[in-house]
């Protein structure tokens, strides 16, 4: 097992890599950077589209009915924001918002149509 300590993320601007500052890291450890750069990107919000996170979130909750349009919303926005800024992340959160947005959404209108006819 590996034990890595560190006092701060740094992210290098010529290669966009997130590296590890004032790390102490046991000398069996044999990750390299392209593998701790997916590592951080998991872990931590780095570079990622604040209406994709809002958008996953609020997918995951739909199933309560009421947060169902706003998970399509933002899942749509973080979309929009995620191919206008080539540096953030966040598509699969983004869709995932949008899929359970609309699935719920409709189950709402259908309720909704229900209840009025009767």
């Amino acid at each position: 097992m590996d034990i890595i300590l560190f006092k701060d993320i740094h992210r290098c601007n010529s290669c966009d890599s997130t590296n590890i500052i004032g790390g102490d890291v046991s000398s069996s450890s044999k990750m390299e950077t392209g593998q701790s750069d997916v590592a951080m990107r998991i872990l931590l919000p780095v570079n990622r589209s604040g209406y994709a996170i809002a958008a996953g979130y609020l997918g995951l909750i739909s199933i309560l009915l009421i947060p169902a349009p706003f998970a399509l919303l933002f899942g749509l926005l973080g979309v929009r924001d995620i191919r206008s800024n080539s540096e953030k992340h966040g598509m699969g959160r983004a869709i995932f918002g949008i899929v359970m947005g609309t699935i719920f959404l409709i189950l709402i209108l259908f309720v909704v149509y229900k209840e009025a006819t009767g």
